[in-house]
């Protein structure tokens, strides 16, 4: 029997490729045998099989450009690029809803929504025509659920205001219905898309936080960014051949509750 979670001659193209999860992702899809391909506004690293595109997700010019360059037309997409507001983020993101800033909400939902969108149709047009692909679009538990707001008390016990921002909620929510849209939009084209909904990863958060956010997780602790790996490559190979339309869930029981 083959490897069903093999990569070897595919190639992969990992959005938001320069941070952390993305990161991650692109080097586990590399060690696995994908030719992988970063497209990220920041610089990342090359090497072992991965390649850096400088690219705006909100352009779909951008994408195109970076995907006629590539060897082959993608095997694999993931969508990791992503905006939010982290714990310790500015007053003006993390106030009261009713006066939370609509540039804000904006700026997520074009970088979060509009750029897998723009991906999707660039990369996954192409994907249909050579009738093979899978899409990934990275989801969170915040757009699976609404935000607890009691993680953030350590910010309002030093008398700050804060509250978890409302856009990345919703531009996170949106991933599962295009995810849907597409999995019946291609499916006879042979591209799957599926949905991965994540917890928090560990990324030197303040203390406060992490203490709070895992005094809640079943698991008691948040997500090693390499623990994100094997679900990519489970949805990205032909381990998960009829998987489509699927929410995959990765969130150390978060949402058992």
């Amino acid at each position: 029997m083959k490897d069903l979670f093999s990569l070897d001659g595919r190639v992969a193209v990992v959005t938001g490729g320069a941070g952390q999860l993305g990161g991650e992702i692109s080097r586990g899809l590399a060690a696995r045998g994908a030719k992988v391909a970063i497209f990220d506004i920041a610089e990342a690293a090359e090497g072992d099989g991965i390649s850096s595109f400088a690219v705006d997700v909100t352009d779909r010019g951008a994408i195109e450009q970076a995907t006629r360059e590539l060897p082959d037309v993608p095997h694999v997409l993931v969508n990791a690029a992503a905006l939010d507001s982290p714990p310790d983020a500015p007053a003006e993101q993390v106030g009261p809803f009713e006066d939370y800033p609509s540039e804000s909400f904006d700026e997520v939902m074009q970088v979060n929504v509009k750029g897998t969108l723009f991906a999707c149709q660039v990369i996954g047009a192409r994907m249909a025509e050579a009738g093979r692909g899978s899409i990934v679009n990275v989801s969170s538990i915040y757009g699976m659920l609404s935000p607890v707001q009691e993680l953030y008390d350590f910010r309002r016990d030093g008398g700050e205001t804060f509250f978890k921002p409302v856009a990345y909620s919703v531009s996170k929510s949106a991933l599962y219905n295009l995810t849907r849209y597409l999995a019946t939009y291609w499916a006879k084209s042979g591209v799957r898309v599926n949905t991965l909904t994540l917890a928090g990863v560990s990324n030197e958060q303040p203390k406060e936080f992490v203490d709070a956010y895992t005094a809640r997780m079943p698991l008691g602790r948040m997500a090693e960014a390499r623990e994100v790996v094997g679900p990519v490559v489970f949805l990205a190979s032909d381990a998960s051949s009829y998987v489509t339309g699927a929410n995959v869930v990765v969130d150390g029981g978060w949402s058992a509750w």
